[in-house]
């Protein structure tokens, strides 16, 4: 137990904050947390939307303890590779929403959205078009908060105080099509990409409306734009297939993955490079690629994802997600018509229940801890994304407390 002045600065916290008193998290087991004070609570939230398989998980827990009795890391900037990452990447491409391609690794989301960002702005540039500078987002999508990501955020307040972010990044609403069409219809000579969440996590787990996506991905298309999709929540099972632009029948240029590639027991992300991405960026055999990370094919981490998708596929998680997440939403849908919520949303196995005026999230989600359950607390709503392990009980008692904290 720590005593004194922390040293420790919280992300997403105010540095001046007094955190003596925030939760303590000592150890976990299936969907189940232990706090310091003993207690056992139920985690809604797979910590941040990532801990797909469980905590604890011996399949993983022996890949990592196995790879570490061998080597634990070595980088694979040229001319070294290592036939974990190579597994790894044959792995992840064979479950990718589109045919062929490659795997760039590096170790956070935001990693992987800034080089996703740059990938897609380096191929306009090696397949003749230098001037596709632009990069589209949209409100209330969620892009990490490395410096591209931070220019493509479409929270107005996260953009705000970093001084000067990356040029050319336009902003659309959310799910509006029109918009979309109309930032093409005056630059669409000069987009680069457009980058968008199946389904926006962060920004309140908002469905795409029906023929968003595919609106997307016409545009990209007829304009010579890449289109990439953010599935650092969504991949790897959230929404019941391996990747969510597979759920909603999409093929995108390319993939930005973190989180659940390895339920977050070594840090791992990516950016699946499709063929035709691919191909523009190898128009040039001389043009070398002037990016990566110390950390990009660590081994220990490409260990830990290899032994994520066995365990996905062996326990039947991506059919269990569908189950699982049909009898959430009808027991939070419950809720809403009953009015204790305003509204229901998300798909898959991840929703948000949107709170009354008078109910403030960060107010829900001390009431459910009381009831033993962790939910997150967004900007209108409470969100809920349990671990894929999680069991039928587990999810009624998500729902009991959620009613429970409405009141």
């Amino acid at each position: 137990m720590l005593s004194g002045m922390s040293h420790l600065l919280h992300p997403f916290t105010i540095p001046a904050k007094d955190t003596s008193d925030f939760v303590r998290i000592v150890s976990g087991k299936g969907a189940v947390l232990t706090l310091s004070d003993g207690r056992q609570v139920l985690d809604g939230m797979a910590s941040l939307w990532y801990c797909n398989v469980g905590y604890g998980h011996p399949k993983v827990n022996e890949a990592i303890i196995g790879q570490l009795g061998s080597i634990h890391a070595h980088h694979i900037f040229d001319p070294f590779t290592n036939d974990i990452a190579e597994a790894a990447a044959a792995a992840i491409v064979e479950r990718a929403p589109m045919p062929g391609g490659k795997v760039f690794f590096g170790q956070s989301g935001s990693e992987a959205v800034d080089t996703a960002l740059k990938l897609a702005r380096a191929a306009q540039v090696q397949a003749g078009h230098p001037e596709k500078t632009i990069v589209i987002s949209r409100s209330n999508g969620y892009h990490g908060t490395n410096y591209g990501g931070t220019s493509a955020q479409g929270f107005d307040a996260y953009r705000e105080g970093w001084g000067g972010l990356v040029p050319d990044h336009v902003h659309v609403p959310g799910n509006d099509i029109e918009a979309l069409a109309t930032v093409f219809a005056e630059h669409g000579a000069r987009v680069a990409a457009v980058i968008a969440e199946p389904l926006q996590g962060a920004g309140g787990v908002i469905p795409p409306a029906p023929g968003y996506l595919e609106a997307i991905r016409r545009l990209c298309s007829e304009h010579g734009a890449l289109y990439i999709s953010d599935e650092v929540i969504c991949g790897f099972g959230r929404l019941g297939q391996w990747f969510g632009a597979k759920h909603y029948g999409i093929e995108p240029d390319l993939v930005t993955f973190a989180k659940a590639v390895t339920s977050g027991y070594v840090p791992l992300s990516g950016v699946i490079v499709g063929e035709r991405a691919l191909g523009m960026l190898e128009n040039n055999p001389e043009w070398k690629l002037n990016h990566g990370f110390t950390y990009s094919g660590h081994q220990t981490a490409c260990a830990a994802a290899l032994a994520c998708i066995e365990v996905t596929e062996e326990e039947g998680l991506l059919q269990r997600a569908t189950v699982l997440g049909a009898r959430l939403r009808e027991g939070l849908q419950t809720l809403a018509d009953d009015g204790l919520y305003a509204e229901l949303r998300g798909d898959g196995f991840v929703y948000a229940l949107v709170t009354h005026d008078d109910q403030a999230p960060i107010d829900v989600r001390w009431r459910a801890l009381d009831q033993g359950v962790i939910v997150r607390p967004m900007a209108d709503s409470i969100g809920f994304c349990p671990p894929l392990v999680s069991t039928e009980a587990q999810v009624d008692q998500l729902v009991d407390a959620a009613a429970a904290a409405a009141r």
